[in-house]
This record gives structure tokens, sequence and C-alpha cells, in this order.
């Protein structure tokens, strides 16, 4: 595999990294990880990323073993080890090792995990032309039963509906919660456009506040483009004038088609081009 790995301070290739089998990351899922990319090889929107980190790592009394600070070193540290001119960081915190057990005393110590490859691009015909996402069958998880606000390495519920999207020939699946209001995407978090207004689901519906779906209302509120957080149903996607997802790797990507259906002409609208331009001018 190509990459290089952080295990608990060691560095070495990705075909050498090892957790133990008894890490209850493994055993259970239990764990919390940001996903980060690289611009001029410097970490974008680092210290957002690690505070949602340990708001993650909060909801499950899970401890961050170490400062910001010093896990910024870490990533350098790995980043160093890996050659690629652009990098895709992943940092993942598993709840350690220990019996089999869910009591929290089993694991005196957490896990931390660093993963950085090399950043693979999507093609530019993704911005230019856009790309068709699926409203999947598959219901993002109701916050009461495993709430979306917890960025988790238990990605099932995500996973399959990437899989249905994958099995329509889709590039993304578009998720509703249990009311059957549209919540976000499977890797991504979903904006619409309607009369000039950018549209995007609330907190509140049960979605994982993205940390470029912030930067984007940031961007917005800079250009001028009213935002709003607004419930989406999928008749109201269906009719957008343009749709797009934001996520850390695929920035902001138009979205043209949803299912069989056009969105807006079937290009990336004016909205979105502008977005898409201020982002690229502010990374």
């Amino acid at each position: 595999m190509i990459g290089v790995v952080y295990v608990n301070g060691r560095i070495g290739s990705a075909d050498d990294a090892a957790v133990p089998v008894f890490d209850h990351g493994f055993l259970y899922g239990e764990g919390v990880y940001e996903t980060l990319r690289t611009y001029a090889r410097q970490p974008f929107l680092f210290d957002a990323h690690m505070a949602r980190l340990r708001r993650s790592a909060e909801m499950i009394a899970l401890p961050v073993p170490m400062t910001d600070a010093a896990l910024r070193e870490a990533v350098d540290q790995t980043a160093a080890a890996c050659s690629s001119d652009e990098l895709y960081v992943r940092i993942l915190l598993t709840r350690g090792v220990g019996d089999l057990s869910y009591n929290l005393k089993a694991t005196p110590a957490p896990t931390l995990v660093i993963i950085v490859k090399p950043l693979t691009p999507f093609p530019e015909r993704t911005y230019t032309e856009g790309i068709r996402v699926s409203m999947v069958g598959i219901r993002r998880n109701h916050p009461h039963a495993l709430n979306p606000l917890i960025k988790s390495n238990n990605l099932l519920n995500n996973a399959l509906a990437m899989q249905e999207a994958y099995r329509q020939g889709a590039d993304e699946a578009l998720m509703q919660n249990q009311a059957g209001f549209i919540v976000e995407c499977s890797q991504s978090n979903f904006f619409v456009v309607k009369n000039g207004e950018l549209l995007t689901p609330p907190l509140s519906a049960g979605l994982l506040p993205g940390i470029t779906r912030q930067f984007v209302l940031d961007l917005a509120a800079a250009e001028g483009i009213t935002a709003t957080s607004a419930p989406l149903t999928p008749a109201s996607a269906l009719a957008a004038d343009e749709a797009f997802i934001t996520s850390t790797t695929r920035e902001i990507t138009p979205v043209t088609t949803i299912d069989e259906t056009p969105i807006g002409g079937g290009t990336p609208g004016p909205v979105t081009r502008r977005l898409l331009e201020a982002f690229r001018s502010n990374t």
C-alpha cells in the first residue's frame, strides 16, 4: 500500500503499520477520526478539524492524548516521510487495546493513528460537468441512536448508503433522516440554490457539521450570497436551480443530476461556479 502511517509514536510504511486485534476500534468501532488535505503541503483548516475531533471524542468519553500542537507536530513528522505534492491525512483515535468489555476501565490508553498518503485529485471535469448523486433508501442514523455529530470510526451507515449509490451508478449517496428530510451525503454535505439563495439542511436534521460546509457558508457571506439553513425535502432538492456537495477532498463539487433528474440546466450553475472560484482563491 502507498503511504506512511504513524501508530502511537512510531512512523513507518503503510504495509508495516499494525494495530492489535484487541483494540476496541477494531472490535467495536469505538473511535473518532478527522480527514484533512493539504494545500502547498500544509494541512487545511487544521484547528477547526482538531476542535471537531475533540468534540467527537468528548461525546464518547474518549481522552485525546496530546495537545493540538503535539498533534500537528506528529502530522508534520508523518507527512515529511511521504513524498507527494499534496497529501491526504487521516487522524484516527480509538478507545485502545483492552479486554472484551464495554467497560471504559478495560482500555487504559487510547490508540492514535495518522495515515498520510498522496492526494489523488478528482478529475477537473468533475467540477466543470458535475456529478450524479442517488437518493438512497438507507436512512441516516437517528441522533438518539448514534449521533451524527460524532465523527465516528463506525461508518457502516455511510458505507451501506454509498454501496447502494454505487449500484445505481452514482458518485455519491444522498441520505434522508427518519422523517424523510434530506440531511447529508455519505461522505459530504449537501447544498442547493433556489432563486439565488443558498440552502443547506440544518444541524437539527441530524447531520455532521462539516468543516468545509462551514467554510463555504463563510465564503457565501463574504461574497454577498444569502445562505440559510433550512429543511430540504427530496422534492425541493429535485426542483433546485443548482446543487452541490462539499467535503475536505471534494471541495465544492457541482451536482448536476439526482438519480435521473437533471438539476437546473444539467450543468454547474452560476452560484456554484462563483463559490468554487472563491474557494480556490482562499486555499
